[in-house]
């Protein structure tokens, strides 16, 4: 396993591998199977498995799917669209069996002309980051911490609300059972080449955090995606079942994924001034500004789901009210103390439903319009938020983020910020989906109705 390992590792250190150098490494290792990976509009992993002897045409973008019959992606009356490749992206999948190995390629999706398809997330992230290069000379770099719950199965192997175990933060064994499901994990994320800074069990009963280093926009996203299938993969092997739902136990805490961004130029922060007291550059509170004053139209994207806003309370440590501060973890964006090429923002409010690509195209968008516009944050908020009386925070002019999906879709849909980010194939088709889900969940009969009004009505 470690030549495996050591294989990959370099694949991916090479800036532009041949068509040659990755058949050659999955004949090396006896993979049979290849699995090209892609991601829909929900932030979902979809992938066509096709055998090792098609690879050559795979990596030559001849390989076709039906775009129809993927939601937020064609028509029926033009459905043909192409993999294309990143061929980076080449892993040899460590839980698979040894024997007849299966690997990955995570794709971008191209139409029959050659253009990359405008409904494609991936594409679109592509599409922001090289305009910003190109505006701006900005790199972006993003660290994600990604929050999970490990759950039990039922009798029947479905899966239950039902947590692993009793733990609570940073305990450890006999308490943390779900210890040995997360550090294989791990070893599963390190073998298809994460470097993983920190893991732990969170707040909540069965809840986990695992932390990965940070990476440039893009290689974050494709991370993020990975790290979701591997975990539900590795789980699944345990008997349990992983889930990043934000919100799935009443009265605990839920998951969140908070987002640690930086800007460089040059392979300089420029984020970081240690001409400046807080040794914070001007660009840095403009960036802050843009998130602030944009993040209500973008909720939609970065909390996507009804239940995103079970978790956006008061009471449980997620972010609820629009402020920054340093160090304060009560406020929406905190800024971590660590200065130098460590200087970062974090943004709290993201959860780890959200698309990775759409999140992350619509939280660089509306950072580089306060730079742009220089949008001067409010002062910071030192105190703990969730204590100020509402004069308070109308002196302090902290606002809170929507409360439920409704109220974020009607934002998104002001929002020129979140339709800059997205393009207008994803964004119409997000809009329209995400109606429809909004539509079907308003008109359910939920247990708590049934519970409250049944007999006293």
């Amino acid at each position: 396993m470690s030549t495996l390992v050591m294989n990959t590792k370099k694949m991916n250190t090479s800036k532009n591998p041949t068509n040659e150098e990755i058949i050659k490494l999955a004949r090396e290792n006896d993979v049979k199977f290849i699995r090209l990976q892609f991601i829909d509009i929900y932030g979902i992993v979809k992938n066509l498995a096709i055998p090792v002897e098609q690879l050559e045409k795979a990596l030559n973008n001849e390989a076709m799917l039906d775009g129809s019959s993927i939601k937020g992606f064609q028509r029926i009356e033009r459905s043909d669209l192409y993999f294309y490749p990143d061929k980076k992206t080449f892993r040899i999948l460590p839980w698979r069996p040894s024997e007849g190995r299966v690997a990955r390629l995570v794709c971008d999706i191209y139409d029959p002309d050659g253009q990359p398809f405008p409904g494609c997330p991936r594409n679109n992230l592509k599409r922001v980051l090289a305009q910003v290069e190109k505006e701006y000379g900005y790199t972006m770099n993003v660290g994600p911490e990604c929050e999970f719950f490990l759950f039990n199965k039922d009798e029947h192997g479905t899966p239950a609300i039902d947590p692993s175990d009793v733990a609570a933060y940073f305990d450890v064994e006999p308490l943390d059972i779900g210890q040995s499901v997360r550090r294989e994990i791990i070893y599963t994320l390190e073998e298809m080449g994460f470097e993983i800074e920190a893991s732990h069990h969170e707040v909540a009963l069965g809840q986990h955090e695992i932390d990965f280093k940070y990476e440039d926009a893009l290689s974050a996203a494709d991370n993020i995606a990975t790290f979701r299938w591997v975990t539900k993969a590795v789980a699944a092997k345990h008997g349990m079942h992983a889930t990043f739902m934000p919100k799935p136990i009443f009265g605990q805490n839920g998951s969140g994924m908070h987002c640690n961004q930086s800007l460089t130029s040059s392979d300089k922060n420029i984020f970081f001034d240690p001409s400046t007291q807080d040794k914070l550059s001007k660009e840095m509170k403009w960036y802050i500004g843009g998130l602030l004053k944009h993040i209500r139209g973008l909720c939609a994207v970065t909390n996507p789901l009804v239940n995103s806003y079970k978790r956006l309370v008061p009471g449980y440590e997620a972010p609820v009210y629009i402020a920054w501060s340093p160090g304060n973890r009560s406020a929406l964006c905190r800024v971590p103390d660590k200065r130098g090429g460590s200087t970062r923002v974090e943004l709290r409010s993201p959860d780890p439903a959200a698309n990775p690509y759409l999140a992350v195209a619509c939280m660089l968008v509306a950072g580089l319009d306060g730079i742009k516009n220089k949008i001067d944050p409010p002062a910071p908020v030192n105190r703990n938020i969730y204590n100020l009386t509402p004069k308070e925070k109308i002196e302090l002019k902290v606002d809170s983020l929507p409360g439920t999906l409704e109220e974020a879709l009607r934002e998104f849909e002001k929002s020129k910020i979140a339709k800059d980010a997205l393009g207008d194939h994803i964004y119409e088709q997000f809009l329209e989906l995400k109606w429809a889900e909004w539509d079907e969940y308003r008109i359910q009969v939920t247990s708590w109705e049934e519970a409250k009004y049944l007999r006293t009505y």
